[in-house]
């Protein structure tokens, strides 16, 4: 019987792993910390200078908002109308002066009309939908607007295209246009019939001003309407005496 050898396969040692050196990736420089926004005495401590800036040129307008609220009570007991236009804060501002013609300011008087053109949201957005934001003011103005009513524009810029637009719009219907913008010169204010032009730096400042212009027409609106209310009854008197 014939034993055929047995092959045995020499096993073939295995290769020592390389060492592949590992680079790190390059590290970024740091990204630079943003600048820490002032926190609140520091941000009052600067504002209070632009905001007494600001208050200082409009005491020096109070004769001027005297007469816009004589003018504005003698018409609106007329019959006549207020409108008021304005984006962002100065829509805000804008509705805070009608609520308080429509409702009151600090003492009891007649209801007084005025609108806030951005207050009619469906009708606002159809009309930017349909004719563009340009549009938006002008066209309402075109709907509510009649000769010897008065347009009152709110810009802290007075640069924006749909309060200008409905500027021009009232002043080919007749209609009135007063101002209250930041500092002048400006689009706004060179577009309208009178303006306050408000001094400050800052439009926050701005915007805080208007709100102190606001409430100042108001009161100037009640003391003629107080005055009306007073004279009335005496004339009255001496026609029956």
């Amino acid at each position: 019987m014939t034993t055929e050898p047995t092959t045995r396969a020499l096993a073939t040692p295995l290769a020592a792993p390389l060492s592949v050196p590992v680079t790190a990736p390059p590290t970024a420089p740091p990204r630079p910390l943003p600048s820490t926004p002032p926190g609140a005495r520091s941000w009052l401590a600067q504002h209070t200078g632009d905001l007494m800036a600001g208050l200082q040129g409009l005491l020096d307008d109070g004769a001027r908002l005297d007469g816009w609220g004589r003018e504005l009570a003698d018409r609106l007991l007329g019959g006549a109308r207020l409108l008021v236009a304005g984006n962002g804060g100065s829509a805000a501002e804008a509705q805070h002066l009608t609520a308080e013609l429509v409702g009151r300011f600090e003492g009891e008087r007649t209801p007084l009309s005025a609108i806030a053109l951005h207050a009619e949201t469906s009708s606002l957005s159809a009309i930017v939908n349909d004719y563009g934001p340009e549009e938006m003011y002008a066209r309402q103005v075109a709907a509510h607007g009649r000769p010897g009513d008065v347009l009152l524009a709110l810009s802290t810029s007075g640069k924006s295209p749909n309060v200008l637009a409905a500027v021009r719009r009232a002043r080919q219907l007749g209609i009135d246009t007063w101002a209250l913008t930041g500092p002048g010169p400006n689009p706004l204010a060179d577009a309208c019939d009178d303006v306050i032009a408000v001094g400050a730096a800052s439009t926050s400042a701005v915007q805080e001003v208007h709100l102190v212009a606001v409430h100042a027409l108001c009161a100037a609106i009640d003391a003629r309407v107080e005055r009306r209310r007073r004279v009335r009854p005496a004339r009255l008197h001496g026609a029956t005496a």
